[in-house]
């Protein structure tokens, strides 16, 4: 019996993936060449007089500030404290918020009494609420854990509901008709699926919550970022000022980057 299969037409080709504008990857060194660049041109203009050192030290005089700072042990021990602040206040409001927004997403009679609370104190200046949570918790750790996590909090809940709602419906449906239980419908599709929401979210609240770290160490804290920064604003000195937001602009994208390593980690599916 002959094979009637055709013969391939020889100016057949593949056809280019046409989504590949829609599916984004790192290219790597070019964040790099940009952080680069800047130090560069503020070198070459606070050295050439374009910017007066009154307003901008040099980039090589913040290095060498750091250079200090870690040489001295005083790198460490403004940094350690800040980590654990950090660590523990973004771990308490992180965890709260994820757990209530996934149950308002899922249940309407928390959802009809929470998400009017969430919605009045979302808006809330959290730095406002400092003063307030010094009255409650006093002066040492717990004030500066409770503004962490409350402001770390908020933005989480938020991020975490409106994930858990946009997670297809037609999926859910899907694994009703295949007889899953709600449990399971729970872990398998929900949780899943709202999962790029919720990690996109703890990436805002991560940010907030370094932000309300330097508020929360300028009271009351004899070591910390937030400390250092406002004692070497107070002396205007500059260097030791820079070298301070250095820190926590290294602290910010060391953040993302864990943020970015969970996300290939758990979202491998989506690939």
């Amino acid at each position: 019996m002959s094979d009637n299969k055709p013969a391939p037409d020889p100016e057949c080709r593949p056809v280019e993936f046409r989504g590949g504008g829609f599916a984004p990857t790192t290219v790597r060194w070019v964040g790099l060449g940009v952080f680069i660049v800047l130090i560069a041109l503020a070198e070459a203009g606070t050295r050439m007089s374009v910017i007066s050192a009154l307003t901008l030290p040099r980039p090589s005089q913040v290095f060498a500030t750091l250079a200090d700072l870690y040489h001295s042990g005083m790198l460490w021990k403004h940094l350690w404290p800040s980590l654990s602040r950090l660590a523990v206040g973004s771990l308490l409001g992180a965890s709260a918020g994820i757990l209530i927004g996934v149950l308002i997403g899922l249940f309407s009679y928390i959802r009809s009494g929470l998400v009017p609370l969430v919605a009045a104190i979302f808006p809330i200046p959290k730095i406002a609420l400092l003063p307030l949570f010094v009255i409650w918790f006093g002066i040492d750790e717990g004030s500066k854990y409770a503004l962490i996590a409350f402001g770390t909090f908020t933005p989480t809940v938020v991020a975490t509901y409106g994930a858990v709602d946009n997670v297809d419906r037609t999926l859910i449906r899907m694994g009703q008709s295949f007889g899953l239980s709600w449990s399971s419908i729970v872990r398998k599709i929900v949780l899943p699926g709202a999962m790029p929401g919720i990690l996109s979210g703890l990436r805002i609240s991560l940010s907030i919550a370094i932000i309300l770290l330097v508020a929360a160490e300028m009271l009351g804290a004899e070591y910390g970022v937030g400390a250092y920064i406002l004692q070497a604003g107070s002396l205007y000195d500059l260097e030791q000022l820079f070298a301070g937001v250095l820190i926590l602009s290294c602290l910010g994208v060391l953040v993302s980057a864990a943020i970015t390593l969970v996300e290939r980690r758990i979202l491998a599916w989506r690939t």
